[in-house]
């Protein structure tokens, strides 16, 4: 996603934090937090091509609905 934007992603960093959670009826499941640091793109940038990559990424098709998944820009 960033090649196809033109950014320069030099020096990320993804960070991945996962554990469990629980449902809305208390049943257990996975939970994911991505920290991603991109120090050569703005934050707005950074943003939307994290959000992009999330939609098209094969692990994140696969496990949507069923692992909740927290992005964040660090």
């Amino acid at each position: 996603m960033a090649g196809q934007a033109g950014a320069n992603v030099n020096g990320t960093e993804v960070s991945a934090t996962v554990g469990l959670g629980t449902t809305d009826t208390g049943a257990f499941n996975i939970t994911v937090e991505l920290d991603v640091a991109m120090p050569n793109v703005d934050r707005a940038t950074a943003e939307q091509l994290v959000a992009t990559a999330h939609q098209v990424c094969p692990y994140s098709n696969a496990t949507r609905g069923n692992v909740d998944v927290k992005l964040s820009i660090v």
